[in-house]
């Protein structure tokens, strides 16, 4: 008697996760593409840029001006993320641009707008700031690092509550 009634309470567990699963892919499914597409226009606006591997939520860009670049995905916090890494101390003007128009493009801000946040954020970095700074520029909030090899540049949209 009691190996039949475990054996319904199997069934129906296996019923209703057979009916959860789906809906909990299409939905992670559904965010993923999102995040591709806006990847691939990145691609299409950016000359030179490549798309890489993609992992949980980030996928990774390769272009000339940057040691190496990130487009994080929408999260539970945030809608998204551009992350860009250079191996000098004061980053030549392409890698503002680079930094500029993926941010624009993620966005959907003016180019000038992205580019002068990444810069002014740049800028003050030093003994008085720190070598971690983080300010808020047109609702974006900007966070840069400088270490002895590199520097980061990281912009980010809080989600509206």
């Amino acid at each position: 008697m009691i190996k039949s009634s475990f054996s319904g309470f199997a069934i129906q567990l296996a019923a209703t996760l057979c009916l959860i699963f789906p809906l909990l892919a299409a939905t992670s499914a559904a965010r993923a593409d999102r995040c591709d597409e806006l990847a691939q226009q990145l691609k299409a606006q950016i000359d030179g840029l490549t798309i890489g591997k993609e992992a949980v939520n980030q996928i990774e860009l390769k272009h000339p001006a940057v040691t190496r670049a990130a487009l994080g995905c929408t999260s539970r916090n945030i809608t998204n993320e551009v992350f860009a890494v250079t191996d000098v101390r004061k980053p030549a003007p392409a890698f503002y641009d680079f930094v500029g128009r993926a941010a624009a493009q993620v966005f959907t801000i003016p180019l000038d707008d992205a580019r002068n946040g990444a810069a002014r954020c740049i800028k003050r970095i030093g003994l008085i700031r720190g070598y971690s700074v983080a300010t808020r520029y047109r609702r974006l909030d900007i966070r840069c690092s400088w270490t002895k090899g590199e520097t980061m540049v990281s912009i980010s949209r809080e989600r509206d509550s």
